[in-house]
């Protein structure tokens, strides 16, 4: 039987920015439906807030650097298409590091699997630790302590998500699938429980947000990304398998083998 192999690295790039935009653009329809009003929320408080300390004639004389209208537009669309464009470029890699190395699996599989990984590693690990505010309502004097700590909790779970794929790669022969995958996610759960203890959370919130809003908006950032990352492995998956397909087509005629149908 003809050998499956992988595209070319370019190819593979091109098709993982490609699949990032199209999530990207998912995950803005989510952001513009359920994390813009959260948004409009927070800054009515803030403002109400200014308004109640400085009054309403000097809060009236700020102006904004960038208006609310091209924020919402041309700044989240610009901002998610960046986003997702990176992220597809690095999952494609992560998916060339991944195939043929993670079992039998085939390319949807594989790239389902990074897909849930690559979540769990940049967005879910640091969500749990440090859930995201809405703009203008977290403390100022914490934005760097803040953003350091997010930032460092990213790395935490792409390192422990990355030990925990080889651990499990190394007793797979030796324990078996299953429980292989129990010990490694345990080990997972077990290091980044001691770093969630030990790791401060700052207070980021401001006094008398409502928590409604602030639950409202967490929810929808989440979401954001579970449709970026679910629409990034499903739609990448789906390429790549056709790509494959195509990689095995000239093998298999020259084997004389049947061409599987795409």
């Amino acid at each position: 039987m003809a050998a499956e192999r992988s595209p070319a690295m370019r190819p593979l790039l091109v098709r993982g920015m490609i699949a990032g935009l199209v999530a990207a653009a998912a995950g803005l329809l989510v952001a513009w439906i359920y994390g813009e009003p959260q948004v409009a929320n927070a800054i009515s408080f803030e403002e109400a807030q200014a308004a109640a300390e400085h009054g309403a004639a000097g809060h009236a004389e700020e102006e904004e650097v960038v208006s609310r209208t091209v924020q919402q537009t041309v700044g989240l669309v610009t901002a998610m298409a960046v986003y997702g464009t990176a992220i597809g470029g690095l999952f494609s890699i992560a998916f060339a590091f991944a195939h043929g190395r993670i079992g039998t699996l085939g390319a949807r599989a594989t790239s389902g699997l990074v897909a849930l990984l690559g979540f769990t590693a940049v967005v879910l690990v640091p969500f749990l630790k440090y859930p995201p505010t809405p703009p203008a309502v977290g403390n100022p004097g914490t934005i760097g302590g803040r953003t350091a700590l997010y930032f460092g909790m990213v790395a935490l779970g792409v390192l422990a998500t990355v030990a925990a794929v080889i651990v499990f790669g190394r007793l797979a022969a030796r324990l078996g699938t299953w429980s292989a995958a129990i010990v490694s996610t345990a080990g997972f759960a077990a290091v980044v429980a001691v770093v969630f203890r030990l790791t401060p959370r700052p207070d980021a919130v401001a006094e008398g947000f409502p928590a409604t809003v602030l639950w409202d908006f967490r929810i929808a950032s989440l979401g954001v990304h579970v449709v970026l990352w679910a629409t990034l492995g499903l739609l990448f998956g789906a390429l790549t398998e056709r790509a494959f397909q195509r990689h095995r087509a000239p093998l298999a005629e020259a084997e004389g083998e049947p061409v599987p149908a795409a």
